[in-house]
């Protein structure tokens, strides 16, 4: 196993999943309250935080069992935000019997055909590089990120992506392997208990995405006011909330 991870606490596994442009630091204000309760796994997805950068297109998928096996976890709660949202919903297409629920917070989705307002927000980022100053700046002024980048967390989303952007200058590759079909096609097959958390401020993709989810049959919805893309740092609490009242029913 090449990945880094930690573990914290004792108790009924859950793992969590990363957003995209950063690491386990995602999980930095959560995982003390989960810690007091369950076994709490954390990991840096390849080619984010203190994991090694892919030199072949990576299959974040097998990654993920791959960690499964490691650690000898039969059975999880499973918790993705952005797109470890999206690995985590096709992780538990593809293997329903490895957790017991599945959270998603403000989760991407394989196969969904993005605005061309959010491709051109992309593409503007990676037309300044390298000036990485800039790049920071294009990709935090879009107002999914407003509310944190007001806050006392605006330097560790800052640091996050930073350390990001310098870690993709090691990458082999910007290609990723996804299972075939992709998830938007099968949702309506996903029988996990899931809940879906998404913040007041967010982009209108990201909300389209939430109403694709309506597919699968046994979810639940829960909406945080005051937060946006990164609720995961400035609302630990509320989402502790959701999650242990979520597992525990």
């Amino acid at each position: 196993m090449d990945l880094y991870y930690e573990i914290h606490g004792t108790g009924k596994p859950i793992v969590l999943l990363h957003s995209g442009g950063a690491d386990l630091r995602d999980w930095k204000f959560l995982v003390p309250l989960l810690a007091k309760k369950y076994k709490v796994v954390t990991w840096d997805g390849r080619g984010a935080g203190k994991s090694p950068s892919p030199i072949e297109p990576p299959n974040y998928v097998n990654d993920l069992l791959e960690l499964f096996d490691h650690l000898e976890i039969d059975k999880a709660t499973l918790v993705g935000h952005s797109i470890g949202g999206q690995i985590a919903t096709e992780f538990a297409l593809l293997y329903p019997d490895r957790f017991s629920e599945l959270v998603l917070i403000s989760p991407s989705l394989s196969g969904f055909p993005y605005s061309d307002e959010f491709v051109s927000y992309m593409q503007q980022i990676q037309d300044a590089a390298p000036d990485m100053d800039k790049m920071i700046e294009l990709a935090l002024s879009a107002p999914l990120y407003s509310i944190t980048m007001a806050g006392p967390h605006r330097n560790l989303l800052i640091q996050m992506l930073e350390h990001h952007i310098q870690k993709t200058s090691e990458w082999g590759t910007f290609d990723s392997i996804w299972p075939q079909p992709r998830a938007i096609e099968k949702l309506g097959e996903l029988v996990i208990k899931t809940l879906f958390i998404i913040g007041e401020v967010e982009s209108l993709d990201n909300k389209r995405v939430e109403d694709c989810f309506r597919e699968v049959p046994d979810i639940r919805f829960d909406h945080i006011i005051g937060a946006d893309h990164m609720v995961t740092l400035t609302h630990p609490n509320e989402l502790y909330r959701l999650i242990s009242r979520f597992m525990e029913e």
